[in-house]
């Protein structure tokens, strides 16, 4: 039960994180949530991996870093905090944004960056945290934050930067992004984290 809240907690702090400095057009936007990301890993990964990302846990279950029966409550935790962040973001901010008004970016487009970003991101989670080459290390939720901070940076303006379904369900439920985009970062970052999952394998083999 620890490692479940552990995860709620530590996505509810990154997408209350996202949905405010988003809402707020915070120039710093990238660097708060690649900071509130490396923050929670470092606080929680002892406990529970630190994934607060479903995408993640597929990518660390099909390393054999996750126990099946771990795979659904996590995943449950995960959005149910993202749910939790962006209800708390509406009202501290005063409401949903209108839909009609939400952020517009190419299927396209969005479908390949989200697909390589979350690819990163697995495939940066798994080497830095789960490789025996690599255990131990000081630097891991430095290194997975940065990926996201790059991202965020990168490709932030063509898909919204999501790498994450529960990030994704957060923006879409404070109207930041539609439903069809919420579809993509669904199926685009868990392709993407399941891929990274398995070039990670076909490198490293079940070490």
């Amino acid at each position: 039960m620890k490692k479940y809240l552990v995860e709620f907690i530590g996505t509810f702090f990154l997408v209350f994180t996202v949905g405010l400095v988003v809402r707020q057009s915070a120039p710093l936007a990238p660097i708060a949530i690649g900071s509130v990301l490396m923050v929670m890993i470092f606080a929680g990964g002892h406990i529970s991996g630190g994934h607060f990302n479903p995408g993640v846990t597929l990518a660390a279950f099909l390393r054999g870093r996750c126990d099946r029966k771990d795979l659904l409550p996590y995943w449950a935790a995960q959005f149910l905090a993202g749910l939790a962040a962006a209800l708390l973001v509406n009202l501290v901010l005063r409401g949903r944004i209108n839909p009609a008004i939400a952020a517009f970016h190419p299927t396209i487009a969005s479908v390949i960056v989200e697909f390589l970003f979350s690819f990163a991101l697995a495939w940066v989670v798994l080497n830095v945290a789960t490789a025996k080459a690599t255990m131990g290390n000081s630097f891991y939720g430095l290194a997975i934050g940065f990926t996201v901070l790059v991202g965020a940076i990168t490709v932030g303006g063509i898909s919204g930067g999501a790498f994450n379904p529960a990030v994704g369900l957060g923006v879409w439920v404070m109207g930041i992004e539609s439903a069809k985009q919420f579809v993509v970062y669904l199926v685009s970052d868990l392709s993407g984290a399941a891929f990274g999952a398995l070039v990670y394998r076909l490198v490293n083999g079940i070490d």
